[in-house]
């Protein structure tokens, strides 16, 4: 099984939000904090997964599927998506 964020800050016993932190270079952080959780991230190896950003942020694609793109009726159609 995967170690998760939440398996580093139980080993540091601190929380969630201050190992997001320090994983993400943000916010203020105390230096011994900061070494406790890089050291706890090395001994269990704990690799963050990247792709997070996806199901929190919108995604501004459509997708369209038309009958026929040379009928004059979807032009305003094309228009409106493409702002």
């Amino acid at each position: 099984m995967a170690v998760t964020i939440k398996d580093v800050a139980k080993r540091v016993n601190i929380s969630v939000a201050t190992v997001s932190r320090v994983i993400n270079n943000k916010g203020y952080i105390s230096d011994e904090k900061r070494i406790a959780v890089e050291k706890a991230i090395k001994e269990l190896n704990y690799k963050p997964q990247r792709v997070h950003g996806y199901a929190t942020k919108w995604i501004k694609t459509i997708g369209l599927i038309l009958p026929d793109i040379y009928n004059m009726y979807y032009i305003p159609v094309f228009t409106w998506f493409g702002r």
